[in-house]
């Protein structure tokens, strides 16, 4: 009797406890579980929180600027460059965060390399190299002003570009315009659309143009220009962040950055079109790199590079001062009288280049430079050329260089007119289709 007693209480408390132990060890699995989700799912694990949607991006803690990030090979084991706009008397260690495939790497020291043409200004173009960890498939960077993640958190994170997506090879542009800063009110709309479809004449695949600010027109035409997909345009607010100079001397114009960031813009289309374009030409919205023996760039360069490979090519800038006007007036159009800007077919004398001042602009292969200014590379692979003017000269249509030059000093060239059959439908219709043309 009493054994029957002594196993119904056992029969009942194992009846009650395995329940409970069924229930704790979920419980524990659960807990364990738990703990690995809220571990994946921990800020300082997972990667990128906030992602910059902007073409400048300020870093916390810091009174420097963050551009863009993009895959670099040829940096010595560096793997990575970012490029930005630093305060020059403010440049202490950096710290370089990836994020790699969605998990934070451990943090490793940059290295920071100045531009050496800051023209004075207290801000200046800097580029950062990170190292990718080994296994890291890279996605996003940020930077860190101490080796701890504490302050990880809080920075905005920018995303890594020219990554190879497949192994299939992408279809290379053959030739990309960079265009470095419109700002003001600058609406010179007819010669903007004759500069574009003179380079669209010339072989010309894309125009790279990074903007502040225009006149009323000309963002009509720019915004026309990029549905078509021939105009990439860039914002670029960087007034939203400093005061940038409208020259280029810092003790003449003042300001916090030359020209409202120039040197920037120009080394950040180089490596936009490292992996996507032959050659980058370098130059201003009001200049023409034209060849002169060539119906085309394309032909032009082939030739350049058989003779000269691995080099950058520079070329000479002849102003056609525009108070100047071809005497017979024939391509003085009426339907282009209410269009703001110059008709450059009208211009055609041209200066000698000034022996003391001979600025060049520049037609570079992206992948051999390392640094650039206006008018020459600061680091690069290649040697350079000066191209003879017979073969390739700047069209340059503006205010006159040698003031003290009268009519007769100028030297006739026509060298534009050799297009006009093509040159002035084309941009009758590209006016006509941004509504800035009404009659004919």
């Amino acid at each position: 009797m009493k054994k029957n007693t002594y196993l119904k209480k056992i029969t009942v408390l194992l009846f009650i406890i395995t329940p409970i132990i069924i229930i704790m060890g979920y419980s524990w699995t659960n807990s364990t579980v738990g703990e690995l989700i809220r571990e994946r799912h921990n800020p300082s694990v997972i990667c990128p929180r906030m992602i910059s949607q902007q073409s400048i991006t300020p870093l916390k803690h810091t009174k420097h600027l963050l551009v863009s990030a993009y895959m670099d090979q040829r940096s010595g084991g560096f793997d990575l460059r970012i490029i930005g706009i630093f305060k020059r008397d403010s440049v202490d260690a950096l710290y370089c965060s990836l994020c790699c495939a969605g998990l934070v790497s451990e943090t490793t020291p940059s290295i920071i390399l100045p531009h050496s043409d800051h023209f004075g200004f207290p801000y200046g173009t800097m580029d950062v190299l990170c190292q990718i960890p080994d296994n890291c498939d890279a996605t996003h960077v940020t930077l860190l002003t101490a080796p701890s993640t504490a302050t990880r958190s809080e920075q905005l994170w920018i995303p890594i570009k020219n990554k190879k997506t497949s192994n299939k090879e992408e279809n290379k542009l053959d030739l990309t315009v960079c265009i470095s800063t419109l700002f003001g009110t600058y609406n010179n709309v007819l010669q903007f659309a004759q500069t574009l479809e003179m380079y669209r004449l010339l072989g010309v695949n894309r125009v790279v143009i990074y903007n502040t600010s225009c006149g009323l027109e000309l963002n009509r035409l720019l915004k026309s220009y990029s549905q078509e997909g021939f105009v990439e345009m860039v914002p670029w607010p960087i007034d939203r962040y400093l005061n940038p100079s409208r020259g280029w001397n810092f003790k003449e114009h003042g300001g916090d950055l030359h020209y409202f960031g120039q040197l920037t813009t120009l080394n950040e289309c180089i490596y936009r079109s490292m992996e996507r374009s032959r050659y980058v030409l370098l130059n201003d919205i009001d200049e023409i790199i034209m060849p002169y023996q060539h119906d085309n760039l394309n032909s032009m360069m082939d030739m350049l590079q058989s003779q000269h490979p691995n080099v950058k090519f520079l070329i000479e800038n002849h102003i056609f001062p525009k108070k100047y006007f071809e005497p017979s007036r024939k391509f003085h159009l009426h339907r282009w009288s209410n269009v703001p800007g110059i008709n450059i077919l009208e211009h055609i004398y041209r200066e000698d280049p000034n022996s003391t001042y001979h600025p060049y602009k520049m037609i570079v292969q992206p992948r051999l430079v390392e640094q650039t200014s206006v008018h020459q590379l600061l680091r690069n692979l290649g040697e350079q050329f000066y191209v003879p003017m017979q073969i390739c000269r700047i069209i340059h249509v503006r205010v006159a260089l040698l003031k003290s030059l009268q009519w007769e000093e100028l030297n006739e060239d026509k060298r534009l007119w050799d297009f006009q059959e093509k040159l002035i439908p084309n941009v009758d219709q590209v006016l006509r289709r941004a509504g800035l043309l009404t009659e004919d």
